[in-house]
């Protein structure tokens, strides 16, 4: 028999070659997936496109012969190197990649394809976690963990029970006394040996009536009757789901330039694709805050302009008021993060690492930092500008024993390492340490 496909060709049909090469060439299309970002304005920075990965990347091992054993190779003019010794490699790795050539014929190409929004998404939030998220409690309308519970007579074909129902249709046969194969062969092969003897005719009638009889019963008798087919039973049960909100703080005072802003900015559309994506059960709250405080939507804390002087307190005692009025510390799970350029009113740091100390970090799973500030920052000119006001408080606070991450973020390339180092699953980020 011969089977030929005459279908179409779908435009679908090659994605399995696809995703084997993403797995292949997965750590070669992160990073330039992570080397895109790093160019990408906001409103477009979870859209696919295309990248690019070194040719070397995407080759894939072969099989050749081989002579097998040790040989010796005597090569001509080396007066340098013995027995022994390592050849080390060329130093910047060879060519630059692309169309345009190297002087000394060494270049390196490079293989461009397109990601899907989904392929970019999945690559570039990979590995990544809200760290300690341990309060569960039962939530309305979450989706029911399905648990077995016993069989039922009818059910979808796919939970068919086949242990159960051959057990049931054994059950029957014993009880309704089945004739087994073997005594039915047995008849058979008797009557086969008494046919030809005259002696044996009376003999034979009556194993003839008896075949007669037990295949008659075999009849009636089905191997398996409806009755006996029993399907796997699931029922929902809920289950607790840990919860979570995340509070974005975002210093947008008169301090914070345009260039400190965008850096802010692009943190908080990671953390936002990035818990819109992982988490069902997470709500974020924006905070906008100047000398005041306040809570925003969306697109009014990305796009809206405003501003005014610096008193980190506000954005705190604002998230203190939210924290009361809506999320219960034992029943959420508190996150947060606050970006900042570091300056704060004068008298005001005290009060902000007492907010936190109090009432702030004893709230919240996990409080993270950024600060904010343009590339080669310097005070005096010659001198180096040495830590903010709000590094050095909150310095004294990690120091005291705070749960509290900082980091800084002077460029567009340090945004994602730097968000990675917060929110890497704790496993892989002590192993990248190791």
């Amino acid at each position: 028999m011969q089977i030929l496909d005459r279908r179409l060709n779908p435009s679908g049909r090659s994605l399995p070659n696809r995703q084997r090469f993403l797995r292949r060439a997965k750590s070669l299309v992160q990073e330039a997936v992570r080397d895109a970002s790093a160019k990408r304005g906001i409103r477009n920075a979870d859209e696919g496109g295309e990248v690019s990965i070194p040719l070397h990347g995407i080759r894939e091992p072969s099989f050749h012969h081989g002579t097998g054993g040790i040989r010796d190779h005597v090569l001509p003019g080396n007066k340098e190197y013995r027995e022994g010794d390592e050849i080390p490699r060329p130093p910047g790795g060879g060519g630059g990649g692309g169309s345009e050539g190297s002087p000394d014929g060494s270049g390196e190409d490079t293989f461009r394809f397109v990601l899907s929004r989904e392929e970019f998404l999945s690559l570039f939030l990979d590995d990544l976690e809200l760290p300690d998220m341990a309060k569960r409690r039962l939530v309305d309308g979450a989706d029911p963990a399905w648990q077995r519970a016993g069989y039922s007579v009818s059910g979808s074909p796919a939970n068919l029970a086949l242990g159960r129902t051959m057990r049931n249709s054994m059950s029957r046969r014993i009880a309704l006394k089945r004739p087994k194969p073997e005594a039915v062969q047995a008849l058979e092969a008797e009557i086969a040996a008494l046919e030809g003897d005259p002696e044996q005719a009376e003999r034979v009638l009556e194993l003839r009536a008896e075949l007669e009889r037990q295949i008659l019963r075999t009849r009636r008798i089905p191997w398996i009757d409806p009755i006996d087919v029993r399907y796997r039973r699931f029922d929902p049960v809920p289950k607790p789901v840990a919860r979570a909100v995340m509070f974005c703080l975002m210093d947008v005072s008169g301090s914070m330039t345009e260039d400190m802003k965008d850096l802010a900015k692009r943190f908080y559309t990671l953390l936002f694709l990035f818990l819109q994506r992982r988490y069902k059960h997470v709500e974020i709250v924006f905070i906008r805050h100047t000398h005041e405080a306040s809570e925003v939507d969306e697109e009014t804390f990305f796009y809206s302009r405003e501003t005014g002087g610096t008193l980190v307190s506000t954005a705190l005692e604002e998230m203190q008021k939210v924290v009361a009025d809506r999320y219960p510390p034992s029943d959420w799970n508190i996150y947060a993060a606050q970006a900042s350029d570091g300056d704060n009113a004068a008298g005001d740091s005290q009060k902000t690492a007492r907010l936190l100390v109090d009432t702030i970090l004893p709230a919240c799973q996990y409080y993270a930092y950024i600060e904010v500030g343009r590339e080669g920052e310097h005070g005096i000119p010659g001198f180096p500008r040495g830590p903010t006001d709000l590094w050095r408080t909150y310095e004294a606070l990690v120091a005291a024993g705070a749960p509290l991450a900082m980091k800084k973020v002077r460029h567009r390339r340090d945004i994602f390492p730097v968000f990675r180092e917060l929110f890497a699953k704790r496993g892989v980020l002590e192993g990248a340490q190791a």
